[in-house]
């Protein structure tokens, strides 16, 4: 009897860092494969893969703490796993087939470990992905060693910012472009400078971005201290796609303090999305992790977080010590 032929699935978080690593693999490698993506805070995205025996999985911008159940279950069904990833992890599995790439410093991204592996090969990609994970320092260094002039890096900035963007939204009917779509006008341009220029969607990205952003830092802080502020915007098809962009664009702005931005749900709870200060970016994972939420050292998010314990977490937000990333 045939055995039917290996199958390849492509899996990543559909923020810009995902989108742009698994971009620069399949430049790299190009092949037939089946792409798993979501919104921003579709985390546990293995849950959706098949794969059996023989079968190659890609798994980019994804928390292994999270998918871990699921990559055991992938890996004793006979996948081999190709995971390249900068979230916090407790324990990476030892497997056979497990080819773990996992670096958790503050100050590199996914697409930045992708770039590491392939020698490069395709840097202004992952330049984007860096812009469009608000490490500006690290898109300004790819941009520049992929020799990107200063107009081309801040129309790269502009663009990972856009669809880093896109991402965030409680439904896909919230996004302009699904990511899964995105990603296929992406991978068909070997300079993201070109898609740039020929691809009607990102100029359409870019200024639906600024227009939401606007209307977020508009308005007034919930909190504010020495050390950060917390927002509360509303239920809303804007705010639920802009609050990962105004949470950044609030961290730019005041690069030593700390900033989370929250919004209310539907349902009466509230999402948030936190940002350690810039200069010293620790800690913003670990204080949402103590709401139910997940992260890294520099940015993290709570998907569910009761209006009851508004009070608490911007107590527990008041009282980091971001330096050494302790919350009492």
């Amino acid at each position: 009897m045939a055995h039917a032929a290996p199958q390849r699935f492509d899996v990543c978080n559909g923020d810009a860092d995902g989108l742009c690593a698994v971009v620069q693999w399949r430049l790299h490698e190009p092949a037939s494969s089946t792409l798993v993506t979501g919104l921003k805070r579709e985390i546990a995205l293995l849950d959706r893969v098949d794969a059996a025996d023989g079968d190659e999985v890609l798994v980019c911008d994804l928390s292994m703490e999270r998918n871990r159940d699921a990559l055991l279950r992938l890996l004793r069904r006979g996948a081999r796993v190709r995971y390249f990833d900068h979230h916090a992890v407790s324990d990476v599995p030892r497997h056979p087939g497990l080819e773990a790439h996992i670096d958790l410093s503050a100050d590199v991204c996914t697409s930045a470990i992708v770039d590491r592996f392939l020698d490069g090969a395709f840097r202004a990609w992952a330049a984007v992905g860096a812009y469009g994970d608000n490490l500006q320092a690290l898109g300004e260094r790819l941009a520049g060693q992929a020799g990107v002039d200063a107009p081309g890096r801040e129309r790269l900035r502009r663009l990972g910012e856009a669809i880093n963007y896109n991402a965030y939204g409680e439904h896909e009917s919230d996004l302009r472009i699904a990511p899964a779509a995105l990603y296929a006008l992406l991978v068909r341009h070997r300079d993201p400078l070109a898609f740039f220029e020929e691809e009607s969607i990102a100029s359409d990205l870019i200024a639906l971005r600024a227009a939401d952003l606007q209307r977020a830092l508009e308005v007034p802080p919930y909190w504010s201290g020495a050390s950060g502020s917390v927002h509360l915007l509303p239920d809303a098809a804007w705010s639920r796609r802009v609050i990962g962009s105004a949470a950044n664009a609030w961290a730019v702005a005041a690069p030593s303090r700390a900033h989370a931005v929250l919004r209310r749900r539907a349902d009466g709870s509230l999402v948030a999305s936190v940002r350690a200060p810039l200069d010293s970016p620790s800690g913003a994972g670990e204080l949402c992790a103590r709401f139910g939420g997940s992260g890294r050292s520099a940015a993290g998010g709570i998907d569910r977080l009761s209006v009851d314990d508004l009070d608490r977490f911007v107590q527990a937000f008041a009282r980091m010590d971001w330096g050494r990333a302790t919350a009492s």
